[in-house]
């Protein structure tokens, strides 16, 4: 029978990854070795006789027994972590600096700051909003909003919720160029980018990675937007920032055979091995709004 550390060890490891995204965050959510969170989360599996996350090259996802065992126990660790807040301080207080991305923080972010501030008097908000990649450490962030797949950095990760993406172009475009159909025919179109990036599609259970080119760039999701209307090409963009523009057909999806995979919206903050209070109640509060 698995000693209780043992079960410990695994629910702990179980559960950050499953918050991280990955193995790679949660072993520096944790302080410890990626292969050694593998191995705690597979002692897990093992004891309870269930896969509980299926593992991919890229991506992690829950299982049916896995989505329920988290439900279950996530709130538990939460509760111990909560009680620990208690004993070191009874209440977040002071300054919290916090950069997000410039559509994201106006249009979804700065409307909860009345919330957040509500609840946390003794706190005061500091909302840096920009498209350009902050350093947060050397800018003196506390955390960060980030936006869709996360490289592995010593940053230590929480996601916080689901972002759904497109790929999406104006009918004027459509009707001069066509619309691409695979990802091959993707890469002979003009495509709309914030900077030279990678953009991954799904090939049934396979992630495809494609490195389309185009003549026009810019660091703000609107003014892509702005520009795949105007029939310059083909955008991936956040289907928050596009809803309005499919609604009204002056963009529609493209690629439908090979959707964009389901990103993350994360808070990143400085490693550590706990997060302050203020940093984490600002986190538990975007979960309740976008988890």
């Amino acid at each position: 029978m698995a000693s209780i550390l043992e079960k410990t060890t695994g629910l702990i490891a179980f559960v950050r990854t499953v918050d991280a995204g990955s193995f790679s965050a949660a072993s520096r959510l944790i302080g410890s070795s990626q292969s050694a969170v593998s191995k705690s989360v597979a002692r897990l599996e093992h004891r309870l006789g269930v896969r509980l996350i299926q593992r991919s090259t890229r991506t992690l996802s829950l299982t049916t027994e896995g989505q329920a065992y988290y439900e279950r126990v996530a709130p538990l660790l939460r509760a111990i972590e909560d009680a620990e807040d208690v004993v070191q301080s009874a209440t977040a207080q002071g300054p919290i600096r916090v950069s997000a991305p410039q559509e994201l923080g106006r249009m979804l972010i700065a409307p909860w700051a009345a919330t957040f501030l509500d609840r946390h008097p003794d706190v005061s908000l500091d909302l840096g909003i920009s498209d350009r990649f902050v350093d947060i450490i050397g800018e003196g962030f506390d955390c960060a909003i980030r936006v869709g797949y996360l490289n592995d950095s010593n940053l230590i990760a929480r996601r916080i919720g689901p972002v759904h993406g497109k790929l999406v172009a104006s009918p004027d475009y459509i009707g001069e160029h066509g619309a691409p159909e695979t990802p091959d025919e993707l890469l002979t179109h003009q495509a709309l980018m914030q900077g030279t990036e990678t953009w991954q599609l799904m090939d049934g259970d396979k992630t495809v990675s494609i490195h389309p080119q185009g003549r026009f760039k810019a660091d703000n999701g609107t003014a892509l937007a702005a520009a795949a209307v105007a029939g310059l090409g083909i955008a991936w963009l956040p289907e928050h920032l596009i809803k309005g523009c499919l609604d009204s057909g002056a963009l529609v999806q493209v690629m439908t055979r090979y959707p964009v995979p389901t990103g993350g919206l994360f808070v990143v903050r400085p490693p550590g091995q706990h997060s302050t209070r203020k940093v984490r109640v600002l986190t538990e509060l975007l979960i309740e709004c976008f988890g």
